[in-house]
């Protein structure tokens, strides 16, 4: 019987192809397969032109390959090749399902090697040039999502953080804008809305809580919310 090949679960990074690590590029480079998520652009692919490519694309509210699925299709990509590569958009640890395709890996002895990426968060605050903290202002920043686990409260609460950066948002954000005004929070809180962020369609709002509250108009890509004082505009800053 073959020897198990090993897996390497590599973040892509916020989209734009050269956000990418100098080590996940060179093992993109080197795979023999590539199993990839559907937020993975194109660019990204073409550093990994010589292997199999698999799509396996989850998206929120469209029809995606099941978890479920995706383990098995790691574990047998392992079982037929030497070099697998799971690509996930951002950074594979922060709401990528890491838990899941390394306890599926790890229960057949597959070994599995971790490659961080540039989790969007990070990114949209360096394309606003806004830092999630500020002395004397901010010293602590939420990472969240409204998916929630079966059995879960479809409505956990929320963080209680100074900054607060809730993933993909879109039209879950307005309901989190309700209830942090239910909870006394300022309605002109500074909000900035950063959707397909890094990419050539960037595109960043800047409103505040009370707008948020309102709505957001149809999106395309995935949303970023980032809310907080720490968000207020600079003196001289351009818009």
């Amino acid at each position: 019987m073959a020897a198990l090949g090993k897996v390497y679960l590599i973040g892509a990074g916020p989209g734009a192809a050269d956000l990418i690590t100098v080590r996940g590029a060179r093992l993109l480079a080197q795979a023999e397969v590539v199993l990839y998520d559907a937020l993975v652009t194109p660019e990204m692919l073409a550093l990994c032109a010589q292997a199999e490519l698999i799509s396996v694309g989850k998206r929120s509210g469209q029809r995606s390959t099941a978890q479920t699925a995706i383990n098995q299709q790691l574990v047998e990509c392992a079982q037929r090749y030497q070099m697998v590569v799971r690509l996930k958009g951002g950074d594979p640890m922060l709401f990528g399902r890491a838990d899941e395709e390394l306890r599926a890996l790890e229960a057949e002895g597959i070994e599995v090697e971790v490659v961080p990426g540039i989790t969007t968060a990070l990114a949209a605050a360096a394309a606003t040039k806004q830092p999630l903290t500020r002395r004397g202002v901010a010293r602590s920043v939420a990472f969240f999502t409204s998916s929630t686990a079966p059995g879960e409260p479809d409505h956990p609460a929320l963080p209680a953080t100074d900054t607060l950066v809730q993933y993909m948002g879109g039209r879950e954000a307005v309901g989190t804008a309700t209830r942090l005004l239910a909870e006394g929070r300022r309605p002109d809180l500074p909000v900035v809305v950063v959707e397909n962020c890094s990419r050539a369609d960037q595109r960043i709002r800047r409103l505040t809580l009370a707008g948020l509250g309102e709505g957001l108009d149809a999106t395309d890509g995935p949303v970023l919310v980032m809310i907080g004082e720490a968000l207020q505009l600079r003196l001289h800053q351009p818009v």
